[in-house]
């Protein structure tokens, strides 16, 4: 599991999709730490910490499963207007770990709190006191482990003192290593944008390769922007957001119960007042924020569990966007649809399957579905000049568009997902082993 990351640039990235990285520079008011708390068998890092000095306004949407991991409990109890740390560790995901899981979190924070309070006196001309409660965290991994408290509660003073004010692709990368599980890579992502005359940075992590299936949020994703914009428009935009980007892919239909999506504001870009989610000055920024995280949401489908194919569904022309969606999924969630588009075959058949069983009324004559640009159904029969040696040389490709025309409606859903291969069941077979 060891990570060497001047061998995973020059090596791995050539033959993977979505590998073309984006160079995550400085931003005002974050700082980072990763390192090796000894989580995995073979050293890697494995334990990140997101440091925000003078404080961040933050909003996160968390998962809506009815089993949640102890981390998300511990953030949900803490509502401070600014938090001051984000700890992330992989490996475990301290969910069914009960009281010890809980009162681990409390044992980290009262560390992290007491070893930043002492750097915030070092460091600063106005020192404040960081209480346990300014920290949240993420935790991602297997499910009903001991939490391994001492181990990581023992790194907290190492943590602290590699943390890293000025900020450069390589310490963004490290850090997007060291939130990976099953992951084959970091996914990252960023877009300048404009508040009035003032540029504003939004950059961008996640992880996740497995149990992706939206529920208001799914795996890990953490945006960090300089602009200064309060908890409650962020919640608000976070939440308009999420629908077409996180909320809009699967790779299993499994919901984790840790799946998290937060936003940090610094507050460090100087620019003209934000008094509402509506405000005009907001508009190029609310655009630059749903770029980044549909991004990253691809960029965790692209990365799926066994994924050799990255798949578009579109569903256009339906009733309303919720009939849109419910297709969508059906077909983006159908083994066999998933698997004939691992096997390259143009088996159009199983989205007809796909599209029936979920349940929505439709007129079948107005029906068109493509692979691309290739007609196969029109109007609700196969298509006259239909030729299936195409479709096949089509579904060679990495990239697979699926696109299903209702003609009923104007209202339409974008889903993406992966195919469906033995890699996934062998990842999955072994996962603990």
């Amino acid at each position: 599991m060891g990570f060497n990351l001047t061998n995973f640039l020059s090596s791995k990235s050539k033959n993977k999709r979505m590998m073309e990285f984006q160079d995550l520079d400085h931003i005002d008011g974050v700082a980072i730490s990763t390192i090796s708390a000894d989580l995995y068998k073979d050293p890697r890092d494995d334990l990140v910490m997101f440091y925000f000095r003078d404080g961040a306004n933050h909003a996160s949407l968390y998962t809506q499963s009815k089993i949640i991991s102890e981390n998300i409990k511990w953030n949900l109890n803490n509502k401070v207007k600014q938090v001051f740390s984000l700890i992330v560790n992989t490996r475990n995901a301290n969910c069914f770990t009960g009281t010890h899981g809980y009162k681990s979190l409390e044992k980290i924070a009262d560390k992290a709190s007491e070893e930043l309070t002492i750097k915030q006196k070092n460091d600063e001309d106005q020192p404040r006191r960081i209480k346990s409660k300014d920290i949240l965290f993420g935790c991602t991994g297997t499910i009903g482990e001991i939490f391994p408290e001492e181990k990581i509660r023992n790194k907290i003073p190492e943590l602290v003192s590699k943390i890293k004010y000025t900020q450069n692709k390589y310490i963004w990368m490290k850090a997007a290593l060291g939130m990976m599980t099953t992951d084959t890579q970091p996914k990252m992502a960023m877009e300048n944008c404009l508040i009035g005359n003032s540029e504003i940075k939004i950059f961008g992590l996640a992880k996740g390769s497995g149990m992706i299936q939206p529920n208001m949020a799914t795996t890990l994703g953490y945006i960090f922007t300089d602009a200064d914009i309060s908890n409650e428009i962020l919640k608000k935009l976070l939440r308009k957001n999420i629908e077409t980007t996180f909320n809009a892919i699967t790779c299993d239909a499994d919901t984790s119960t840790n799946d998290m999506v937060s936003i940090f504001s610094t507050g460090k870009s100087k620019h003209p007042k934000i008094n509402s989610i509506s405000d005009e000055k907001l508009k190029n920024f609310d655009e630059a924020l749903n770029k980044v995280l549909l991004n990253l949401a691809k960029r965790v489908v692209a990365d799926g569990e066994g994924a050799s194919k990255f798949v578009t569904i579109k569903i256009q022309n339906c009733k309303t966007e919720n009939d849109a969606k419910k297709i969508a999924f059906a077909i983006a969630n159908s083994p066999l649809v998933k698997t004939a588009i691992a096997g390259e075959d143009p088996n159009w058949g199983r989205i007809i399957m796909a599209i029936g069983k979920a349940g929505i009324s439709f007129n079948s004559e107005l029906l068109d579905i493509k692979f691309g640009d290739i007609c196969i159904i029109q109007n609700g029969k196969l298509f006259h000049d239909y030729n299936e040696d195409d479709a096949k040389e089509y579904m060679r490709n990495n990239n697979i568009d699926i696109n299903v025309d209702f003609s009923n409606g104007s209202k339409n859903f974008t889903a993406y997902t992966m195919d469906l291969t033995k890699k996934y069941i062998e990842l999955n077979a072994d996962y603990r082993s």
